[in-house]
Formats: structure tokens, C-alpha cells, sequence
């Protein structure tokens, strides 16, 4: 049983996943499981190229960012379990007891976190009814989003990113999936409001 399973290895599902990961070791996510369903083939990242976004080198091609944060995530949480190739086709169940179906496998979870793409090729059963039009993209580009208050489109399960209604802006879908990962690590911590960052200054 996952206590989170992030669904979607782009900008918004890593970013989720990196914030948890570095809370794993925290005394209030003591003895909880984490993982990253990592298939992004139809990540905006693919196609990327930035110049403008904060903190990342001008001419970083997306699909280098995309392996990049999938090998930190590696090498600085590895507690986060990463499950490669395999698409989410249905989320079954209620929050706390959510059996995830993959073209591959079955998974439980307690909260699922749904970070992928806001394509009009969207069809994760059970998740059907909450989709709406995109209410921040332009008609002719079809996109789609999951109804959601602050990211919650149901209880147990939030949505990230562009899917989210958010823009197709990096630092706006990583900031989307760290928020969601600061409410999972708020309810982890008894409600008290949490996030954690490293700091150069002395404890």
C-alpha cells in the first residue's frame, strides 16, 4: 500500500515527487510509501526548449531536463520508488483504499497525485466526469482539465499542473506539484502547514 502514488513523470509529477522525497525522513512521514508512476510520453517537456525559466540554463533542451530530474530523484531520494513504463488506465476505490490499474499492474494507495498532460486524449476511467475545457488554454488547442478546488479534484485524489487548469509555464506546473506535495506532507504532519527546504545556515 502506497500512502501517495504520483501519476505522471513531467514537470508537475517530479516536482510533486521531489518535495515528498525529501520529506520521507521526516519524523511524521516515518513508515510511509511513496512512488512515481514515470511515463511521460506525452509530457510538454519533450518538445521543450527553454530560455526563460527560472533557475534552469538557457537552451536546456526538455527532454534533458526530463532525464535530469528523474536522476536526482534517484540519487537524492531514492525512497521515492519510481515505476517506469507503465500507464495509468483506471483509479478505482475511495481515499485511503484507491486500487491504481496500469496496462501492467495493480497498485494500492491511500491518496493518488494525477500530474500528466492536459491532451483531449485524457482517459483515466473513474476521472472521466471531472473533466471540463481548459479554461486557461485557447480553444483550438482542445485542452483539457480536472475539476479541482486548489488541486483536490476528489478526496484522496489531486490533480497537478496543466491538467490542474494551470498554464503550460515550467516554473508554473512545478510549482503546482510541489503545492500538492506540501498539502499531502500538511496532512502527514497532523494539519500543522509544512514544507521543507535545505538552507546553508547553521541549525
Amino acid at each position: 500500500m502506497f500512502d501517495v502514488l504520483i501519476i505522471g513523470g513531467g514537470a508537475s509529477g517530479v516536482s510533486c515527487a521531489l518535495v515528498i522525497g525529501s520529506a520521507l525522513k521526516k519524523p511524521y512521514a516515518e513508515g510511509k510509501r511513496a512512488g512515481i508512476l514515470t511515463h511521460q510520453k506525452a509530457s510538454m517537456l519533450q518538445d521543450a526548449i527553454f530560455w526563460n525559466a527560472y533557475g534552469v540554463p538557457p537552451g536546456k533542451l526538455g527532454s534533458d531536463l526530463m532525464s535530469e530530474s528523474l536522476e536526482q530523484l534517484t540519487s537524492q531520494y531514492p525512497e521515492m520508488e519510481q515505476i517506469p513504463n507503465e500507464k495509468v488506465m483506471r483509479i478505482d476505490g475511495i481515499a485511503g483504499n484507491f486500487t491504481v490499474v496500469t496496462n501492467k499492474n495493480t497498485y494500492q494507495a491511500k491518496a493518488v497525485v494525477v500530474a500528466i498532460g492536459s491532451a483531449n486524449t485524457f482517459a483515466i476511467e473513474s476521472l472521466m466526469d471531472y473533466v471540463i475545457p481548459h479554461k486557461k488554454a485557447i480553444p483550438e488547442k482542445n485542452r483539457i482539465q480536472l475539476k479541482n478546488d486548489d488541486h483536490l479534484v476528489a478526496e484522496g485524489i489531486y490533480v497537478a499542473g496543466t491538467l490542474a487548469g494551470h498554464r503550460s509555464q515550467l516554473a508554473i506546473a512545478a510549482g503546482s506539484g510541489a503545492s500538492v506535495a506540501t498539502d499531502i506532507m500538511t496532512l502527514w504532519n497532523n494539519g500543522i502547514p509544512t514544507q521543507y527546504h535545505d538552507s546553508t545556515r547553521s541549525k
